[in-house]
């Protein structure tokens, strides 16, 4: 994987480049639409390459060991094959979604043992392990084995976490060095940093997880509850450490003006379910600020969805008929909802490079937040 900077801002952090992986080019600041299970929730890949050109997808290893199983996706030649996905894809490694399952999990020195959501069936996740299953899915960038803490937590918990997420780091980044990709590309291994919401820890995370020659880089753990200047605090210490040549990836984060600002504080990468959650529920977040489709306010709206956006959707249908849609729970409404979500997620990170390419995007920044969290 080659990653160039083309372009920083002067008055902040940020900063435009091009990440390229084996199934082609990623340009950056970026948002990764999320397709947890080998699907991006209500969107067919054809509408995520030709019509939103999302360059790359993430998607879940814990969702895809457990279902469809590795064997079936060995089977097929890997994820990209699969789901016939030819563009670049991210696997998050499981550490979040076993982190969720406090009440039916364990976690030792030798990995994390889990209950299946599914069916109940006991499995244990190890640092190799993790490896193994993504190497079978084969996606360009995979992540370690990390424990993500909840919040709030004590110092203490917090500290014994990130020693055994650094732990698990050593044996993952060992096992990656010694085993090659199965489909005749290349993969990148990305550590991540922990350490909850105290500085002393993310600091001492970020420089041990730099102790790796890697690819890229990841930030865990945040927006798991705490405030958003907390969370902004944290990017600020990581990314003082964190090496400027290799991109940094910002996990399961989040906003818009979350983006924004994470942008701002030179983050490159970013994913989140946000848009196709919350558009599946009728929320749409616009150029203007967000709207609930619910509300009685558009039940004779016939307006576009968002005249200034760039979402191809935004044309063809009204706010009348969407919050019909919603309101009625049909499936074509989930869909529209996540493509509008989608298309101005995808469109705010274009926006973001063309402000940095041409030196404005600090006032850029500035005026956007303050549209962006407004209530339509």
């Amino acid at each position: 994987m080659e990653f160039r900077i083309f372009n920083r801002d002067s008055a902040t952090r940020a900063r435009s480049g091009r990440i390229t992986t084996g199934h082609g080019a990623i340009e950056t600041p970026v948002f990764m639409p999320v397709g947890t299970a080998g699907t991006v929730k209500a969107v067919h890949q054809r509408e995520l390459s030709d019509d939103l050109n999302a360059k790359i997808i993430l998607g879940n290893t814990y969702h895809l060991y457990l279902r469809p199983g590795i064997d079936i996706i060995r089977q097929a030649g890997g994820l990209h094959r699969f789901m016939n996905w030819s563009r670049p894809i991210l696997t998050d490694s499981g550490g979040y979604q076993v982190f969720s399952l406090a009440s039916i999990r364990k976690l030792t020195r030798e990995g994390a043992l889990f209950s299946s959501h599914i069916d109940g069936s006991k499995h244990l996740f190890t640092p190799e392990k993790i490896v193994d299953v993504q190497r079978v899915i084969g996606a360009d960038i995979i992540m370690a084995l990390d424990e993500c803490t909840p919040y709030p937590c004590e110092h203490k918990e917090a500290l014994k976490s990130i020693e055994l997420t650094h732990q698990w780091l050593e044996r993952g980044y060992s096992h990656f060095r010694n085993t090659e990709p199965l489909y005749g590309y290349e993969q990148s291994f990305f550590p991540i940093v922990q350490g909850s919401v105290y500085k002393d820890l993310r600091d001492m995370s970020a420089r041990e997880i730099c102790k790796y020659p890697a690819d890229g880089y990841a930030i865990g753990g945040l927006s798991v509850g705490e405030p958003e200047d907390v969370m902004y605090e944290m990017i600020d210490v990581v990314t003082d450490i964190l090496p400027d040549e290799r991109p940094r990836y910002l996990m399961g984060v989040g906003t818009p003006v979350n983006l924004l600002e994470a942008i701002a504080r030179g983050i490159d990468m970013f994913d989140c379910v946000m848009p196709t959650r919350n558009g599946r529920n009728g929320m749409l977040f616009t150029s203007k600020g967000v709207m609930n489709m619910r509300n009685n306010k558009w039940k004779d709206d016939f307006s576009e969805l968002d005249p200034d956006g760039a979402c191809y959707v935004d044309h063809h249908y009204s706010k009348a008929y969407l919050r019909h849609l919603i309101i009625s729970k049909e499936i074509l409404g989930a869909q529209i909802a996540s493509l509008h979500n989608l298309s101005f997620y995808l469109w705010l990170m274009d926006e973001a490079r063309k402000q940095i390419q041409a030196g404005t995007f600090g006032p850029w920044k500035t005026r956007m937040v303050q549209q962006l969290i407004t209530r339509l």
